[in-house]
């Protein structure tokens, strides 16, 4: 095996597959929500969406369920 490998004229090749992979959204969270992941997230040397990403999967996959009641509130509009 050698010592050293020149990679500098190497044609990289893109994931074809890397779009199916995740898709990009935009969410709304609290601020404490946000902080509370990214200094989970810190702890374990990771970055906090994959984090978040890797809570809401667990969530889907056991099928976990909130239990909760929501209420509108008169001439409130989103949440």
């Amino acid at each position: 095996m050698r010592k050293h490998y020149d990679f500098g004229k190497m044609k990289g090749e893109r994931n074809p597959y890397v779009k199916a992979l995740k898709q990009p959204i935009t969410i709304r969270l609290d601020q404490s929500t946000v902080a509370y992941f990214k200094g989970l997230a810190a702890e374990l040397g990771m970055p906090y969406q994959n984090l978040i990403n890797l809570h809401l999967r667990d969530c889907a996959l056991n099928r976990k369920h909130l239990e909760l009641k929501w209420t509108s509130q008169p001439g409130r509009v989103g949440g």
